[in-house]
């Protein structure tokens, strides 16, 4: 018997009938009443319903967070279910508001505070649910969905591996919904630059070359379900028949050949028309409202009321400031010339590039993992909380590593059991300096992004919405912050690998110079280029694929500098008000005991933190 929807006195009249036809002895029957609950029970209860009808509503968010659930689908990306998205965030804030606030305790007033301000900025931003590129060299659709089917869609049953196969057969409707989006954002000028183009063109290609595609090797997709198909007829507990096997790949291949394949066709075709019509115009000032939508861009993505002129000028600042320390290390070195000389005769340092062979990309990935591995070790000096869940560190895949940026991370499944992943990018080795591997590696893995996000995963006492949820300022800002830390225990000896962590911040200045000179300023591509170049001593496809990501991404390059430098201001004022008894791991629990978090609210923590100590150990 289903009971659904009943009433609750209706509920307990039929268990107390349930429990009387089972007492033998006619013994007094006690119904205990649910206990009542307080404010913030109620609130902590609509956090978690709110969050679990938000990831019910998406097939790929289950997948990405490791659940079985909806494997074989894709998400809804129609209007429709943007105009209902829309009408869920009203009621849940409804729902919020009308919870006495001066009741709830002070953790819950904290995750209701963000709860109410997540919700009020979705609702805001609905206007600009278009001035986006679905499509784009970055993260487009085009090449997610064979993410998500590499990397999280595991199989380790038959129903997994049929499910795969189901969300092969989904596509067509997916990217016929996805061309959908893209013809309305036509009709309102909101068109990538046409530099996007050659490029997702190329990774959709890439995803229906070989097998079953053409003559060539197994195509990536047809490959990866081989692959996983053979580890779970290997499994002891699993009684997979080599017929079964043969039966699935055949699936999987019509699959790929019969959806798969003219979905992609069909999408190359559309782009290229779209093509035909995109100018050249980089900044987000070109679209509807275009300078509107930029400012709120910078508020959400920096969660600060920095303008983007305010921004522009702290750019220009620290790059100026490391600069100078950057001199300081060309003189240790012993090199007479100017900076800018030095920078390019690091740059063309041949001894600081790998091999651009196989040999070489392994040896980078090796080296990498020992510096995390190293890492790993030294984190009890700095840390009180550790993160449980494990880190992988692998070359980006073939089909997208042309278009993919120089590096990035993965977060764990939601139990942990899928380990966070460090991507580097070893298409072109000569981005990927040895000078560099350090900071990269502190910033993507530890103590950077897979500290900062498996840690907040693993939080036992904050809902989930601020688990899995996050601000952009914060956690970059805590990668770049990352960089710097392990100079402050005595690594980067080497005064070229300094240098390099000083390349990779002087990096994220630059980022807040050129995002708004795009977008605020009306610089072309070729001039953020140009700017990154002179500055620099990155390579120039570096200085292309940044400003290229600028262009598909506005502001969200500007959160590194500003996110490390409001962790940089707290932590001094921490030590300046602390003095002796300041202590660096307790004041990273503080950073990341909350989750992530605004970085004015961050701050508020960091005060509260002080006071606190302050109050118990006395003057």
């Amino acid at each position: 018997m289903l009971l659904k929807h009943t009433p609750l006195t209706a509920l307990l009249c039929l268990l107390i009938t349930l429990v009387a036809c089972s007492n033998e002895h006619n013994e007094p029957v006690i119904v205990e009443k649910p206990a009542a609950q307080t404010e913030s029970e109620k609130a902590n209860a609509l956090f978690e319903r709110f969050f679990e009808e938000g990831v019910a509503r998406s097939p790929m968010s289950q997948t990405s967070l490791g659940r079985k659930t909806n494997m074989g689908k894709w998400d809804d990306i129609s209007e429709a279910f943007s105009s209902q998205s829309l009408s869920i965030a009203k009621a849940q804030l409804a729902e919020l508001l009308e919870l006495d606030v001066s009741l709830l305790d002070e953790a819950t007033q904290l995750s209701y505070r963000l709860k109410i301000q997540k919700l009020e900025q979705g609702i805001a931003n609905f206007k600009w649910r278009y001035h986006n590129y679905p499509v784009n060299q970055m993260f487009g659709l085009h090449s997610g969905v064979a993410n998500l089917l590499i990397n999280q869609h595991k199989i380790d049953t038959l129903a997994d591996a049929e499910a795969y196969i189901a969300r092969l057969n989904a596509l067509p409707a997916f990217f016929d919904e996805l061309m959908l989006g893209l013809d309305k954002r036509k009709e309102l000028s909101i068109i990538p630059p046409k530099f996007v183009f050659p490029n997702v063109i190329r990774d959709s290609r890439n995803i229906i070359s070989g097998a079953p595609f053409d003559s060539g090797p197994d195509s990536t997709l047809l490959a990866d379900f081989k692959s996983k198909i053979q580890k779970l007829a290997a499994q002891d507990d699993i009684n997979i028949s080599s017929a079964e096997q043969t039966a699935l790949i055949k699936e999987a291949e019509s699959a790929l050949s019969q959806s798969v394949h003219p979905s992609y066709e069909k999408l190359i075709d559309y782009l290229q028309t779209l093509a035909e019509i995109a100018t050249d115009d980089a900044g987000v000032w070109k679209l509807p409202d275009g300078d509107e939508f930029f400012n709120v861009a910078l508020k959400r993505t920096t969660t600060t009321t920095l303008s983007a002129e305010e921004i522009h000028q702290i750019g220009l600042a620290e790059v100026d400031r490391i600069h100078n320390e950057m001199r300081e290390v060309r003189d240790t070195i012993g090199f007479e010339g100017k900076l800018q000389e030095f920078m390019q005769a690091v740059r063309n340092d041949q001894s600081l590039i790998y091999p651009q062979t196989e040999e070489g990309r392994e040896r980078y990935l090796t080296e990498a993992r020992a510096l995390i591995e190293d890492m790993k070790g030294r984190l009890d000096s700095l840390f009180l909380t550790k993160p449980k869940a494990d880190i992988e560190v692998r070359a980006v895949e073939a089909f997208r590593e042309q278009s993919a940026g120089k590096a990035f991370y993965q977060r764990p499944s939601e139990d942990g059991q899928r380990p966070g992943l460090f991507y580097a990018n070893l298409y072109n080795m000569d981005s990927m300096p040895s000078y560099q591997m350090a900071a990269l590696a502190y910033h993507e893995g530890i103590p950077g992004h897979h500290m900062q996000i498996a840690i907040a995963q693993e939080l036992q006492d904050i809902p989930k919405f601020r688990k899995f949820g996050g601000y952009t300022a914060y956690s970059e800002g805590w990668g770049l912050y990352s960089e710097l830390l392990p100079k402050e225990i005595g690594l980067y000896q080497d005064p070229y690998s300094d240098f390099g962590r000083l390349a990779m911040e002087l990096w994220r200045a630059c980022r807040l110079v050129v995002d708004t000179g795009i977008h605020a300023k009306k610089w072309t591509r070729e001039e953020g280029i140009a700017y990154y170049v002179a500055n620099t001593p990155n390579a120039e496809l570096d200085a292309m694929k940044m400003v290229e990501r600028h262009i598909v991404m506005p502001s969200q390059a500007t959160a590194y500098k500003v996110g490390m430098l409001t962790i940089l201001k707290v932590r001094e004022k921490a030590k300046q008000q602390l003095g002796d008894q300041f202590d660096i791991r307790e004041f990273h629990d503080v950073v990341l005991k909350n989750g992530p978090l605004p970085m004015h609210i961050l701050e508020q923590q960091v005060d509260d933190w002080i006071k606190d100590y302050q109050a118990a150990t006395g003057p």
